[in-house]
């Protein structure tokens, strides 16, 4: 497996060069999600509306992060369950360019199939390590929905935060892949 280091916003051909296992160590801006901010993003889409954040080229984590301890950007900021977002990431990855989600957990069928069509990765990151996670958090600012908490979107600015492509543009699964090789 090879390391890759990667920085946002990425190219589609960046992406697509990703395989399942690779592990990747992310810099740049992300952009914090969870499925109270996917529902508003897509009720904005289906209206014909713009998003207030930019997601072309971007990464979306699926996080809601403690607050901050002194002298921190945020508290703990571990993945939440992926599949909560997949009934709107198949219209989100549709509408805006999206490159890449971190999240934990599999995807389904529908979500890959996007996946493929739009060259987007997903990236798993280790549940139950928010605090380690945290400390790759550079910076973070609150750029929407904040009557949702820590629910609203964030803006994070990371470095080398560790994760893992977990399905890759070309669908991929490292959820199935995966214990299938350890089995023969």
């Amino acid at each position: 497996m090879s390391k890759i280091i990667l920085t946002t916003p990425m190219s589609g051909l960046i992406v697509s060069s990703l395989h399942t296992g690779d592990e990747v160590l992310l810099s740049g801006i992300i952009y914090t999600a969870r499925d109270a901010a996917h529902k508003r993003f897509m009720a904005l889409i289906d209206k014909g509306e713009n998003l207030p954040v930019d997601l072309s080229g971007q990464v979306l984590y699926y996080c809601g992060p403690t607050p901050a301890k002194p002298g921190r950007p945020v508290g703990s900021a571990g993945p939440t369950t992926s599949s909560r977002m997949d009934a709107y990431t198949p219209g989100l990855l549709e509408a805006t360019g999206l490159r890449a989600m971190i999240g934990k957990g599999g995807r389904n069928d529908a979500v890959i199939d996007a996946m493929i069509k739009y060259g987007c990765a997903y990236f798993a990151a280790t549940g139950g390590a928010g605090a380690l996670i945290a400390k790759s958090i550079r910076s973070s600012a609150v750029v929407c929905f904040q009557d949702l908490g820590p629910e609203a979107v964030h803006r994070f600015e990371v470095e080398n935060m560790p994760l893992i492509v977990a399905i890759d543009s070309k669908g991929n699964n490292l959820y199935q892949d995966g214990p299938a090789k350890c089995k023969q």
